[in-house]
């Protein structure tokens, strides 16, 4: 596959976001299953880039993805990310967990859960909106000296937050929902990547899975399914975004290509410092999402796309404050 750089660090132009591997979209495979999967992302098609959280289903998916990367923990690049304001159980850290004595607890338990000695790119999960940036920033660093993580980014960042973390220690990554359904981040948080040569992670480049086309308004989601607090899932939402869907599928039809390829090479075409990780869980979606790595939109393709995309209002939304409500103690529910 092709490979795209994050500041120091170069990946695959499509990573694996293995959340779904646990918990947030439905029933999950078998464990067995989905370190299938992992593996053969990067042996069949050269993911090299994996993606985890502590709080995706309370430590359990840091396990799995561990478990399934250890025997070519060398020929990766692992992402994963300590939620500040959070606390799990093993996290009761007197001075709380935003501390450097809590960053370093979190990090040497992600640690031993991922069977590894160094996480490539620790992410902040989230930026409390009444703490400094650039105390996190700072142990960050510590933490890079020490070698325990070679690179650091944060999650959902303003451009304030951005300038002021990585005016303390060099940031790598900023991951943040990017998708043709939610792109606030082209206003401020993109302009401001590129200037500073930060890498920019996209979360939910499907848009949950709505931009596949393989979802409609008569679709249930149960359990602790994301989408059932997220408002584009809605039947009316669903139902009037569906000239997003028909545009994407006009696009992909004259290119013999899927939606979804095309929902993805919109933005990795537009910067080659994006860097898309889908969640995938059946074979047929690894084939397909890797796949977009190879389609190429020239600038008269992308301007038509950009044009067309312009004329459409897009119907609803995802917000953490709903996402948080299906928390439970085994399962938090956030990206």
């Amino acid at each position: 596959m092709k490979t795209r750089k994050l500041r120091g660090l170069t990946v695959s132009a499509i990573g694996m976001g293995c959340m779904g591997f646990s918990h947030g979209y439905g029933a999950c495979p078998p464990e067995s299953e989905s370190i299938r999967l992992m593996r053969s992302a990067y042996e069949d098609y050269g993911c090299t880039f994996f993606d985890t959280a502590e709080v995706y289903a309370a430590y359990e998916n840091e396990i799995l993805v561990g478990k399934a990367l250890k025997p070519i923990r060398d020929k990766i690049i692992l992402a994963t990310k300590f939620m500040p304001e959070v606390f799990l159980p093993g996290q009761e850290i007197p001075e709380g967990k935003t501390s450097r004595r809590g960053l370093r607890n979190a990090v040497e338990n992600s640690l031993k859960r991922l069977q590894t000695d160094y996480i490539d790119l620790y992410y902040e999960h989230r930026v409390p909106p009444n703490r400094d940036v650039a105390e996190v920033a700072e142990w960050m660093g510590e933490l890079i000296k020490e070698g325990k993580i070679l690179a650091w980014g944060v999650s959902e960042a303003t451009p304030e937050q951005i300038k002021r973390a990585h005016s303390v220690t060099p940031l790598t990554a900023i991951q943040s929902e990017y998708s043709i359904m939610e792109r606030k981040v082209e206003a401020e948080v993109l302009p401001l990547c590129k200037e500073l040569n930060i890498g920019f992670v996209a979360y939910s480049p499907m848009a949950g899975g709505f931009l596949s086309g393989k979802y409609s308004s008569q679709s249930k989601f149960e359990g602790d399914d994301l989408r059932r607090v997220i408002t584009r899932f809605d039947p009316k939402n669903m139902e009037a975004n569906q000239s997003l869907l028909d545009l994407i599928k006009k696009f992909a039809a004259n290119k013999n290509t899927t939606p979804a390829q095309i929902s993805l090479a919109w933005m990795m075409c537009k910067n080659d410092f994006v860097v898309p990780i889908p969640g995938m869980r059946r074979d047929e979606r690894l084939k397909e999402n890797f796949g977009a790595a190879e389609v190429e939109l020239s600038a008269k393709e992308l301007a038509e796309l950009e044009e067309a995309l312009s004329k459409i209002t897009i119907h609803g939304d995802r917000k953490d404050s709903d996402i948080q409500k299906l928390g439970t103690v085994k399962t938090v529910a956030t990206h």
